[in-house]
């Protein structure tokens, strides 16, 4: 936050310019080069939007978004790679899934899934935003299978496969011995408790999914699929500029391609 404050200014140095005919003098003060300083990074995140734009196909994109209850944030703090892991398989599995399942669209999607670990409050909050292709390829992959207009998957059902693959790789995860259970969590590590504690997940909407089409810049927040679609530029311009704008930020991990 400092390198921000002072970006530009006296504290950072500088150097001057004069006019060799009139003496005319420009200060121009040092800029902080901080990855995380929207001023300094403005020009790099304009050039991955121009290279990332060439990418997109002339389809119906959408953004959805998996997030996974308050109360399991405790257990993911203490183990991170698990937690993290486990929640993009069962975000892709999901999405591929029921994607791939005839009764809804019935062909092999392209998806990117980005890692968020806390909200716009700056508290822990892990997430993932996935951009979907309206559409895929068919099975045999000789054709390109259109979603309807402005839909994607059914939310309710998206959301209930996503609860039930991310609660069961969670008990895997437990049996196999890969969770920590050190602190305020170390009462979990009893087979009995951290079955009752998992379950409770089952009967809870704690697994809210955002799944809508990618349009004008819009805070990513409520259910909704009911925004205009916006055209590629729109796209590029609004969406995948929030997602250059959080690699600067220290709480987003890589991306994974799905």
């Amino acid at each position: 936050m400092r390198a921000i404050e002072l970006c530009r200014t006296s504290v950072l140095g500088g150097h001057k310019d004069k006019c060799d005919h009139c003496g005319h003098l420009e200060i121009s003060y040092n800029s902080c080069r901080n990855r995380h300083c929207p001023k300094c990074q403005t020009l790099a995140k304009e050039k991955w939007i121009e290279a990332r734009s060439e990418d997109l196909l002339p389809i119906e994109y959408f953004h959805v978004v998996f997030t996974i209850p308050s109360e399991l944030n405790p257990l993911v703090s203490m183990n991170r790679k698990v937690m993290y892991d486990l929640l993009f398989r069962s975000v892709s599995e999901t999405i591929i899934e029921l994607a791939n399942d005839p009764k809804h669209l019935g062909a092999k999607p392209g998806v990117i899934g980005i890692l968020h670990t806390w909200g716009q409050n700056l508290m822990d909050h892990p997430h993932i935003h996935c951009i979907v292709t309206g559409g895929g390829l068919s099975s045999d992959g000789s054709r390109w299978v259109s979603c309807r207009k402005g839909f994607f998957l059914p939310v309710k059902v998206m959301s209930a496969l996503f609860r039930g693959k991310f609660l069961d790789h969670l008990k895997h995860c437990f049996k196999s011995g890969d969770l920590a259970f050190p602190g305020s969590i170390s009462h979990l590590k009893e087979s009995g408790t951290f079955d009752t504690f998992r379950k409770q997940f089952y009967e809870r909407s704690g697994s809210s999914i955002a799944n809508r089409p990618l349009a004008v810049p819009k805070v990513f927040s409520s259910i909704s699929a009911d925004i205009p679609t916006g055209s590629p530029s729109a796209i590029t311009a609004s969406s995948i500029s929030r997602t250059a704008k959080s690699f600067s930020g220290g709480g987003i991990m890589p991306t994974a391609t799905v």
